[in-house]
């Protein structure tokens, strides 16, 4: 059976996935090819991907699943809450509801897009409820046989929370909380008021949130009192203008985007950080109580919440965890491939998702065609983890780009941008000359799977990058580029049996260091996607300040 899954809803994250047999084969969303960050457009060229990487046309399909529903639920839904009160009746709100009630029904404009672009298919077009996908896409990847399931996000059609229980390849609804009551609503508001953008700036908040001071309470907005939470939303959004009144009486006016950052900024920050890991908490308390179960699966945007994450993980509540990790919208395409499996009293196939790798990768000769094209002075190199390593120990800021390109936000060591972690001024150095971006902004540390118990506490596996840990701290001098203002960093933990050309870099670097650990940001500058090919690896690396770029089997220098 060959398998097409597709998030789509016109909001963000376009993506596909192919799967064939149970077995995911590829997956992409759609702003790594078309460059435009969180395209929300129908996937045409991720499908493309897919069907070029798996040598597949669209009438060999047996089943094309949309991650949305259609449209009827949501608007149903919506026009309950503005009957009830639930939403006050603004003309904001009727737009709102209006425009998802057009975004839901793209789905059914999605299955005819397809047949357009694609040609005639046999296959049966599904549409699959969102937060159901999500939780497939936990689950059905845990390689767990029981689990408690937890969606978190803003709002799928009608649902802002909920939970699932999976038992051998089976997954049945246990409780949702629908929208607005919602963390993730919650927390986009704070991120426009902090003048960042919503559905792609929250992690912006995150990573601030360790230079506040608990100084400011946001109870008036969030009742943790109301289990497992109750977010007070016509209190956070007013008559559904851009700031309510209680916002600014509170907290006072909101930031302009890309003006000073201060003080008061950074409180608001550490309180809602402060709250939404307190919501999570009670939503995973009431998951185990309610499933019974102490392996936890969380899916969706605010499941990308790594420092939640790992206080969930050491919180004694939980055993094992596993984190999606595009657990935002463009892993709804995952776990919608899956769910025709389900059909019939069914299972889902089950497999542990150990990396991130399924993009697209370019072979040497497509590279050296590139480097050849911008007639570019370039080096072919035998081993181009120990000369990378080299580079790193020297100082060099590099631009490393090689194999499969990842799937979900975070570069996990192939479209990734190096280096050295010893250095303390190295953090400035990146996100000033190379990143073009704020300073606060922190990196992670890409470490052997074998030495993260030496440098983090309550080391665990990480190979996805979304868990947060304490560092050691007789090791937070060691490694100070890469550990946080309050001592935590994001590791990846790198076995060589993934990654042997990752590992072998990291390994390298450590021998020639003593420190087997390097800095790990993704390929991109501020403001665009993380690259694809080697054509846009070169651009990005001459518009920035890296100093070198091992791409393949090359070397560009500057």
């Amino acid at each position: 059976m060959i398998t097409l899954g597709i998030n789509y809803s016109k909001m963000h994250d376009s993506s596909a996935c192919i799967v064939r047999d149970g077995e995911l084969l590829f997956a992409v969303a759609e702003e790594r090819i078309s460059r435009l960050k969180h395209d929300a457009r129908f996937p045409r060229l991720a499908i493309q991907s897919c069907l070029d990487f798996a040598r597949v046309r669209a009438e060999q399909f047996d089943e094309v699943c949309f991650g949305w529903p259609t449209a009827g639920p949501a608007f149903r839904h919506d026009l309950k809450c503005l009957a009830t009160g639930g939403l006050p009746i603004t003309y904001l709100n009727l737009m709102t509801t209006t425009l998802h009630f057009f975004s839901m029904s793209h789905q059914e404009s999605g299955a005819k897009v397809f047949t357009q672009q694609f040609g005639p298919t046999k296959a049966r077009m599904r549409f699959v409820d969102h937060h159901l996908a999500h939780a497939i896409s936990a689950y059905g990847y845990s390689g767990f046989d029981e689990a408690a399931i937890l969606v978190l996000d803003g709002r799928g059609a009608w649902e802002a929370t909920s939970i699932w229980r999976g038992h051998s390849g089976k997954i049945d609804h246990v409780l949702t909380i629908p929208f607005p009551n919602s963390i993730g609503y919650f927390y986009s508001e704070f991120t426009e008021f902090l003048g960042f953008h919503r559905n792609s700036d929250e992690w912006k908040v995150m990573g601030l949130a360790p230079y506040g001071q608990p100084t400011i309470k946001l109870d008036a907005f969030i009742d943790h009192a109301i289990a497992p939470y109750q977010v007070h939303w016509k209190r956070l959004t007013g008559n559904g203008s851009d700031t309510s009144s209680a916002m600014v009486k509170l907290l006072g006016p909101r930031r302009i985007e890309e003006s000073e950052i201060d003080d008061r900024h950074k409180n608001i920050a550490y309180a809602v950080q402060e709250a939404c890991e307190i919501a999570m908490m009670n939503v995973v308390r009431m998951a185990i109580a309610k499933t019974r179960c102490r392996n936890l699966c969380l899916a969706g945007g605010v499941a990308l919440n790594s420092k939640a994450n790992g206080k969930i993980l050491v919180s004694g509540l939980v055993d094992k965890m596993f984190v999606q990790p595009a657990a935002s919208d463009d892993g709804a395409a995952l776990g919608a491939a899956l769910a025709p499996y389900l059909d019939d009293n069914g299972k889902l196939p089950s497999k542990a998702m150990r990396h991130g790798y399924w993009g697209p990768s370019f072979e040497d000769d497509t590279i050296e065609d590139t480097l050849r094209t911008f007639k570019l002075r370039y080096a072919r190199v035998s081993d181009p983890a120990s000369i990378a390593a080299e580079l790193l120990s020297q100082g060099k800021i590099l631009g490393w780009f090689q194999g499969r390109m990842e799937f979900g936000p975070r570069a996990l060591g192939n479209r990734s941008i190096l280096a050295d972690p010893r250095d303390p001024e190295m953090n400035a150095k990146v996100n000033n000359a190379v990143k073009f971006r704020e300073w606060w902004r922190p990196f992670a540390p890409s470490m052997l799977k074998e030495v993260a118990g030496e440098y983090l506490e309550h080391a665990c596996d990480s190979p996805f990058m979304i868990l947060t840990n304490p560092v050691r701290p007789e090791k937070r001098s060691v490694i100070p580029s890469v550990t946080h203002v309050d001592g935590s960093a994001r590791p990846q933990t790198v076995e060589k049996d993934i990654n042997p050309l990752y590992w072998n870099l990291i390994n390298e670097f450590g021998k020639r260091t003593g420190v087997p650990v390097i800095m790990n940001t993704s390929f991109n500058l501020r403001g665009e996607a993380i690259v694809n090919t080697p054509t846009e690896a070169v651009r990005t690396f001459f518009s920035s300040g890296m100093d070198a770029l091992v791409i393949g089997s090359f070397m560009v220098e500057k």
